[in-house]
């Protein structure tokens, strides 16, 4: 009877959510390195007049304006995608979703792993004509780097000999080991090898940045007058939190590969109304509101695929009660996340009993997922114990209370409803919700006032450390106060440590170290699910990565 009143609820909830579109905020969230959509909102979204005078045009969705156009800056999904068609680092994944040739059209590694000798290609140009040179990667990274960017980014830079003590205030840019050995050469030495390191440079924040430029206008990135990028696409106008156009880069040194006119970038943050701009025809492609999704899912116009990501809830461990590790685990084991994936968020996720996602294979052929197990469960009967022995080792007699924070969209509201109804039914405990909108939400959260918050990631690069790194003291992303050396050294060894079987096994146990001090609780995995309009086609959507229009087509 409980489970049916639940379901109830939930299904209330997700109806009264129908009949808010405009002003609410839908599913595409600009989180951690995190990066994050929400599940099928990739950055596309939009539909075309395909034979105009302005000929091929993919009309798509970013949900809302782009935290920045400055690479070392717009570290989030509603940033990665507009620039991951702007702009191309030495690497960029290709259509099997590996690291291939971007900007750099060739490289050499030392025998011992640790200098990286890149050939950028002799007709890789700039938007506005000027060659890509290896300065424009020297200065982009150390500006990165530079302490007083205070760039989200600068910590997959630490990978790079001298960097994290030139981020930290301990070294100099002088420090940090990239120099341009000539116009088309870069050489690049790391701390330690670093296997992954070409999946890493993928990653925007290592875009190279027109230093000359750059230093004409600190602000280049900011408007499309003065915006100067070296991919597929070029920034052709910009009417800020309404729409950007991109138009084909003839400048690239792959533009017979692009199919594509000009591409329209919408901002609507509502899931519902940008599945009606998509039947009406003002958007090539959608996500399917969760409602909706026993209708749609089965369609043929329905894209689904793997995504690398993770949804998930933060507890504070320097705020009351969640200093008390058992308390954390009570309130994970509340938590029934079947019931969240198929009846509330729907669209053919996954329920997460582990945070690292399906997808990462490791040097013995199998998946990290497999291979270290379920790590959370469902037990309400467990979770009222361990609530009853948190509160008897810290003498409550009343749980202090407790506010569940997220940020502002249809879908982040149900999902917390949900668990507010599980607490309740569950522990008894009665939780109260707020809504943010996500800047103020991110700063709060970052700055350790939110009591229980939820969180998103989405691969920064295609190693499990990714994710797991997050939880190093002092780092940008860890969010939640915790703090072991023993968990930092096994993400060190996790990054450093050459045999590969023994490295996963440092990661391996990282995961299980998290799920025991309950730092945060998994609550489901991400995918793709996009629905597309007759004639779109060839737009890659990497399960880890950013999308990509280079090869795209609209017919």
């Amino acid at each position: 009877m409980k489970r049916l009143l639940f379901l109830l609820t939930v299904i209330f909830s997700i109806v009264v959510l129908v009949a808010c579109t405009a002003n609410e905020d839908a599913g595409q969230e600009p989180d951690e390195g995190e990066n994050a959509t929400e599940p099928g909102d990739d950055g596309t979204g939009e539909s075309t007049d395909d034979g105009t005078a302005d000929g091929k045009v993919l009309r798509l969705n970013n949900g809302i304006e782009p935290t920045s156009l400055d690479p070392s800056i717009g570290f989030d999904a509603v940033s990665w995608d507009p620039l991951n068609n702007l702009m191309e680092g030495l690497t960029r994944l290709d259509q099997e979703h590996r690291a291939g040739p971007g900007a750099a059209e060739k490289w050499d590694i030392s025998d011992d792993g640790l200098i990286y000798t890149f050939y950028l290609r002799e007709d890789a140009t700039w938007s506005n004509g000027d060659p890509v040179v290896a300065e424009d990667f020297v200065y982009a990274w150390k500006y990165m780097l530079d302490p007083e960017t205070a760039s989200p980014a600068a910590f997959l830079g630490y990978f790079i000999e001298g960097a994290e003590a030139y981020n930290s205030g301990e070294g100099t840019a002088d420090d940090v080991a990239v120099r341009a050995v000539d116009d088309k050469t870069l050489e690049v030495t790391l701390a330690a090898p670093t296997g992954f390191f070409l999946d890493v440079l993928t990653n925007p924040a290592f875009f190279p940045i027109n230093h000359q430029v750059a230093q004409d206008n600190p602000n280049w990135h900011a408007e499309a007058e003065t915006f100067v990028g070296n991919g597929p696409f070029k920034l052709e106008s910009w009417d800020h939190d309404v729409e950007m156009v991109f138009a084909k880069n003839e400048n690239y040194w792959d533009a017979d590969a692009v199919k594509l006119d000009q591409v329209h970038f919408a901002m609507v943050n509502d899931t519902n109304t940008q599945y009606q701009m998509f039947e009406s025809g003002d958007l090539d492609t959608a996500s399917i509101p969760p409602e909706l999704s026993d209708q749609l899912i089965e369609g043929d116009n329905v894209f689904i695929g793997p995504y690398g990501g993770l949804e998930f809830f933060r507890f504070n461990v320097t705020m009351e009660p969640f200093q008390n590790a058992k308390i954390r685990q009570a309130f994970s084991y509340a938590i029934n996340r079947d019931d969240i994936a198929q009846y509330v968020v729907k669209n053919g996720v996954e329920p997460a009993y582990g945070y690292i996602s399906p997808g990462f294979t490791s040097p013995t052929g199998s998946d990290f997922r497999d291979a270290n197990g379920d790590l959370v469960a469902f037990d309400p009967d467990l979770a009222k114990q361990l609530l009853a022995e948190g509160m008897e080792e810290e003498g409550y007699d009343e749980l202090p209370e407790v506010t569940l924070t997220y940020n502002t969209s249809d879908t982040n509201k149900a999902v917390a409803e949900a668990l507010q109804s599980m607490f309740l039914e569950n522990l008894g405990v009665e939780v109260t919700l707020e809504n943010m909108e996500w800047g103020v939400f991110t700063e709060a959260q970052q700055n350790l006032e939110l009591q229980f918050s939820r969180s998103s990631f989405i691969n920064d690069y295609n190693d499990p450390v990714n994710f797991l790194e997050s939880f190093i003291t002092d780092s940008y992303m860890n969010r939640t106060g915790f703090s072991s050396e023993a968990y930092d050294e096994l993400i060190a060894n996790g990054k450093s440590e050459t045999d590969e079987e023994q490295r996963w096994q440092y990661l391996y146990d990282a995961e299980k170290m998290l799920a025991e001090e309950m730092i945060a609780t998994p609550v489901r995995y991400y995918n793709t699910v996009v629905l597309e309009a007759d004639g779109v086609e060839g737009i890659l959507r990497h399960p880890v990565g950013y999308f990509d229009l280079k090869f795209a087509d609209k017919n």
